[in-house]
């Protein structure tokens, strides 16, 4: 067994994926409660429509929207925790090259390695934009 094995990559994995993940569970629950005791998902169950599609339709729809904007936030938490993990792990990446860089005070791949990770950050951002107009017809970017 070695390096490349899927086990190593377990613990990496829960210690990055575990607070996400309950952080979106957590906020997801409570965007979809609040959904479900709006008047529209009552006004659509009193015309007859059923339930599954009442929660499909219009409670995950109007739910998500909130959501999506969650997870913009939360991939940024993974673009720093990636950071320590590489570190912690010793796994090579541009996050253990990030700190060896800062130890050593290798300015310009300080300063590369940022601009690096704002524009993942930004793309991230502009991604979580498209999907949020996508979800939500009432917002179109002009």
């Amino acid at each position: 067994m070695g390096a490349d094995s899927w086990r190593h990559y377990i613990l990496p994995s829960l210690t990055l994926g575990a607070a996400v993940a309950a952080v979106m569970a957590r906020f997801t629950r409570a965007s979809f409660v609040d959904v479900l005791h709006e008047d529209y998902m009552r006004t659509a169950r009193a015309k007859g429509v059923s339930e599954t599609w009442v929660v499909l339709k219009h409670g995950l729809r109007n739910a998500m929207i909130p959501v999506v904007t969650m997870m913009g936030l939360q991939f940024g938490f993974l673009l720093g925790g990636s950071i320590v993990v590489e570190k912690v792990f010793n796994w090579p990446g541009l996050g253990r090259l990030l700190v060896d860089s800062v130890e050593m005070r290798d300015y310009p791949v300080i300063q590369a390695e940022v601009l690096l990770f704002s524009l993942e950050f930004i793309l991230i951002n502009l991604v979580v934009d498209v999907l949020y107009a996508a979800i939500n017809p009432a917002i179109r970017y002009k």
